[in-house]
């Protein structure tokens, strides 16, 4: 077995939490779910979301200062499911879920069980994807987490974009 074919089975196994990352640019806002997400610092507080060169939402957030992050409850799998099986560039998912616009002029998914929005700082090309290096800024979190969306919980969709 080649070294990439045990690192793809490896990663294969783990059942990531997803997220939703908005941004919006001028008027236009955008959203998709990702899995490829992780806090990278402690002091200073940093966050990296890495958004598919050929998702919508990047090309939003390639305009964005800021973007936000978001954990969804498991009871909420459907808003889930059309971030990432739909593509901002044949509907507006906005239009189909209830949200508002947050810190910085960002949009914020009322159904989200924590969320933050961060300022990006760097953008990093990581291969497919962008990179996005956030200093966190604002948010909401409850004490503790029920059930999140995991990647288990998404895994049968066709995205609205190919990797």
């Amino acid at each position: 077995m080649s070294d990439a074919t045990a690192f793809e089975r490896l990663v294969g196994l783990l059942d990531y939490p997803m997220f939703v990352v908005t941004a919006r640019s001028g008027n236009e806002p955008a959203g998709c779910l990702v899995g490829f997400t992780s806090q990278v610092s402690i002091e200073p507080a940093r966050f990296m979301v890495g958004l598919s060169k050929r998702n919508h939402t990047f090309r939003v957030a390639q305009g964005a200062d800021h973007l936000a992050v978001h954990l969804l409850p498991r009871t909420h799998r459907e808003l889930a499911r059309l971030f990432g099986s739909e593509t901002g560039d044949r509907i507006n998912k906005f239009e189909r879920c209830a949200w508002h616009s947050g810190p910085h002029g960002v949009p914020v998914l009322d159904d989200a069980v924590g969320w933050f929005v961060g300022t990006v700082l760097a953008r990093i090309d990581a291969g497919d994807h962008v990179g996005y290096l956030l200093e966190p800024v604002d948010g909401s979190a409850p004490r503790q987490f029920d059930q999140l969306v995991t990647f288990s919980d998404v895994r049968d969709l066709d995205p609205g974009h190919e990797a």
